[in-house]
């Protein structure tokens, strides 16, 4: 085994050469050192290095930054998505509560018009609400929630805010039918309010029509003329409205006229009637002839119990008469 005579030259020139070599690179960067803290060299060549990185920066984020958007955007179309349903759902609510507002916004003026009706008149009424209505042309009804436990009775009649609506042809304990004006078998007595003339309005199976027939052609009666109830034959009190004469024409005989009504009353409408406890005392009575030269008479009124010229009494309306159940 020979002896060990040290590192070869070889190896010693490259440990040289790598000492030379780290302090040279010492050197440099000290000097590098000294220059950038002196005019911040380094600092402007990092500044550009960093533009000519920057499109290479951001292209590698594209990636992620378009499935965190992604993310973001479905999770935003879902908020949307349910709160859209939500939204849609309270306009459906807030219609629904709107019309029922709405409703019972009109069923308050139709009471209130009830009521001015029965306080014009001082009427001793009963409210009684509306269940069905039969509006046949052949069979013009209405049943009541009132019968004879509310005290309503056979042949009472029965009016609105507007006027006359029928009366009363069957009581049970808990309900009543009501037979229309308008019924092809109905007739009611009226008389024109203007000049008292008697006439006989007939039911034609019309809900917004009335007839007239064998009107005498010295009648003097008029289109827009009021007639209300006379009180004959004591089936309904004098003084209530009936409806307005429309149109008037010669019969086939030409010896007679006859005539539309429109009635007075909303007999195709409204939720409640009021049908009359107690009547006034007399009929509306007739315009007498006059003797030559005398002063024409004053004009009856179309108000409820202001056809005669005096005041239908009654006692007041009590709270909840009628109402429901």
């Amino acid at each position: 085994m020979p002896p060990y005579a040290g590192p070869s030259t070889s190896s010693r020139s490259g440990e040289v050469a790598d000492t030379l070599r780290l302090l040279a690179y010492l050197g440099l960067a000290i000097v590098l050192i000294v220059l950038d803290h002196r005019g911040g060299w380094l600092r402007m060549a990092r500044e550009q290095a960093s533009l000519v990185v920057q499109p290479i920066r951001a292209v590698a984020g594209w990636p992620s930054r378009m499935a965190g958007m992604l993310y973001e955007d479905a999770g935003t179309l879902a908020q949307l998505t349910e709160e859209n349903a939500r939204l849609r759902n309270q306009l459906l609510v807030d219609s629904a509560r709107l019309a029922r507002l709405q409703a019972v916004a009109a069923d308050n003026v139709r009471l209130r018009a009830l009521l001015g009706a029965k306080q014009r008149g001082n009427l001793d009424v009963l409210l009684a609400p509306i269940l069905d209505v039969d509006l046949d042309p052949t069979r013009q009804r209405l049943v009541l929630d009132a019968g004879r436990g509310d005290g309503v009775r056979v042949g009472q009649s029965v009016i609105d805010s507007g006027g006359l609506v029928g009366q009363v042809i069957e009581a049970s304990p808990i309900q009543a039918t009501v037979l229309l004006l308008t019924d092809p078998s109905h007739v009611v007595p009226v008389a024109v309010a203007r000049n008292g003339v008697r006439l006989m309005a007939y039911g034609n199976g019309r809900s917004d029509m009335l007839s007239l027939t064998n009107i005498p052609l010295s009648s003097e009666i008029k289109v827009g003329d009021l007639l209300v109830t006379s009180g004959l034959g004591s089936r309904f009190p004098a003084g209530f409205p009936v409806g307005t004469v429309a149109e008037l024409r010669p019969d086939d005989s030409r010896a007679f006229l006859s005539g539309d009504v429109t009635p007075a009353a909303q007999l195709d409408r409204g939720r409640d009637v009021l049908l009359l406890r107690s009547a006034p005392a007399a009929p509306l009575p007739s315009a007498p002839p006059l003797p030559s030269g005398a002063d024409t008479p004053a004009p009856s009124g179309g108000q409820p119990g202001e056809g005669a010229g005096h005041e239908v009494t009654g006692a007041t309306l009590r709270a909840g008469d009628g109402v429901g159940r």
